[in-house]
């Protein structure tokens, strides 16, 4: 019998994944424009994929699904770091505690302002939720790069041989 290995199940689900991804992209690319008495796009010159909800979806059940994951697994080893060493489970927390941090200033810097977009009429144009959004793109900007700044001064430790 063929011992199980996680890295089978990971490989599946992630080959699975990449397929429904590749359909979807190829249904919103070449599914057709979306019916005229159905458009959101108020100016007939642009053009509106037919399948521009189901791409959205999809990309919102990555980035939720992502999140659980990590939130999952970062519980899942903390607790089993604080059964064996509780100094250093307490030390993996000092990431979580700086990117809490992080955001709760980037959420602070974010523009209270509403945009004037022309033809929307939902609900989401107020300050929270304007703020949140910038919230994130400041988050995501200060996190790319500080993994640039890593990335070089990893290169150049290997350089000089530290």
């Amino acid at each position: 019998m063929k011992k199980f290995r996680i890295q089978n199940v990971s490989g599946g689900i992630l080959w699975c994944l990449f397929i429904i991804t590749i359909v979807v992209f190829a249904a919103f690319f070449f599914g057709g424009e979306a019916d005229p008495a159905n458009r959101l796009v108020a100016d007939t010159s642009y053009s509106e994929p037919a399948q521009t909800d189901t791409l959205l979806y999809w990309v919102y059940f990555l980035i939720i699904a992502a999140v659980v994951v990590t939130v999952l697994a970062f519980v899942i080893r903390f607790f089993a770091d604080l059964k064996d060493s509780p100094k250093a489970a307490l030390e993996s927390l000092v990431g979580v505690i700086a990117l809490v941090v992080l955001m709760v200033v980037t959420y602070s810097m974010g523009s209270n302002e509403p945009l004037q977009l022309v033809g929307y009429t939902g609900d989401e144009n107020t300050a929270p939720w304007l703020a949140v959004a910038d919230m994130f793109i400041y988050t995501i900007g200060f996190l790319v790069a500080v993994m640039i700044v890593l990335m070089i001064g990893s290169g150049i430790k290997k350089r000089i041989g530290m």
